[in-house]
C-alpha cells in the first residue's frame, strides 16, 4: 500500500511540474502575427520611400507621400529653394489624396504613373505643387503662356478607372511604367513638345469647359427678335374655281315611229 501511495505522489508531482513549465514555454514562443505584420509593413514603407526619394525631392517628402497614400491622410511636402545669398527658403504644400487608403502595391503604381506623367510633360524634378497636380489633377501654366492639363492618377482612380486604363489614357503601357517610370515618360511622343519646359504656376480646381456665349432673352431662352410675324404672313390665294361642265343636250324625243 505504501508503495502505491508513493507512486501516486510521484505522478502528481510530475503533472504539477509539467503544468508549471507550460506558461514559461508559452512566453518564449515565436512572435505573434501582429509583430510580424508590423515588421513587414515597416519594410515595405521603407523600401518604397527609398525608391521614390529622387522623384519626391527628399527622403522626408518620399516618406510623406508613401504614408499619406497608404493611410489616405493629408500629405505635406516641403520645397527648399536656395537663395542668392546662400540661405534657403522652405515652403510647405499640404493636400489630401483623392483616393482613400491603398495597399503598398497600389501606392507604388500611383507614384510610378505620376512620375511618368510629369516626365512626359518634361518635368523630372517636380515641385510639391507639380506632384500634387500629377496625383490629384491640375494645370501647369508654362512661362510662355501655354498650359498642360494633368488629369491626376488618383482622381482617375477615384472615378473608377483601373491602373491599366489610366496608363493607356496617358499613352503608356503599365508594364513599361512599372519597370522605369521616368524612362516611360521620357520615351513618350508628347515629351518632345515640352522640351525645356518652365512652369510659371500650377492651377487647381480649374474647369476646362469653355463658357457658353450668353444669349439675350428671358430665362436663358434665345431671343427670336428676327422671327417673322406670322400674324401678318401673306395669305395664300384661293384656288381658282373649275368652270362648270357643259350640260349634255337632251336627246330628241321620238314623236312616233315612222310608218306608225
Amino acid at each position: 500500500m505504501k508503495s502505491q501511495h508513493f507512486k501516486s505522489t510521484l505522478i502528481c508531482l510530475a503533472i504539477l511540474g509539467v503544468l508549471s513549465v507550460a506558461p514559461v514555454m508559452a512566453q518564449t514562443a515565436t512572435p505573434s502575427d501582429t509583430s510580424v505584420s508590423t515588421s513587414t509593413t515597416h519594410h515595405e514603407s521603407t523600401r518604397l520611400s527609398t525608391e521614390f526619394t529622387a522623384f519626391a525631392g527628399s527622403e522626408t517628402n518620399s516618406q510623406a507621400l508613401v504614408t499619406g497614400l497608404r493611410d489616405g491622410t493629408a500629405i505635406t511636402l516641403d520645397d527648399v529653394v536656395k537663395n542668392a545669398d546662400g540661405t534657403t527658403t522652405t515652403t510647405a504644400t499640404t493636400f489630401t489624396p483623392a483616393t482613400g487608403k491603398m495597399g503598398y502595391g497600389n501606392v507604388k503604381i500611383a507614384l510610378s504613373l505620376a512620375e511618368a506623367s510629369l516626365a512626359q510633360a518634361g518635368i523630372t524634378e517636380p515641385t510639391a505643387a507639380e506632384l500634387e497636380a500629377a496625383l490629384n489633377g491640375g494645370t501647369l501654366v508654362l512661362a510662355d503662356g501655354t498650359s498642360i492639363d494633368l488629369n491626376g492618377v488618383l482622381a482617375a482612380r477615384a472615378a473608377g478607372e483601373g491602373w491599366g486604363q489610366i496608363a493607356n489614357g496617358m499613352g503608356f503601357k503599365l508594364g513599361d511604367v512599372m519597370r522605369s517610370p521616368k524612362a516611360a515618360g521620357s520615351a513618350s511622343a508628347n515629351v518632345h513638345a515640352h522640351a525645356g519646359v518652365s512652369v510659371a504656376k500650377v492651377e487647381f480646381g480649374k474647369s476646362h469647359m469653355t463658357d457658353r456665349p450668353s444669349v439675350a432673352g428671358h430665362s436663358g431662352k434665345p431671343d427670336f427678335a428676327g422671327k417673322p410675324d406670322f400674324a401678318n404672313k401673306p395669305t395664300i390665294p384661293d384656288r381658282p374655281q373649275r368652270p362648270d361642265r357643259p350640260q349634255i343636250p337632251d336627246h330628241p324625243s321620238h314623236v312616233g315611229r315612222p310608218g306608225g
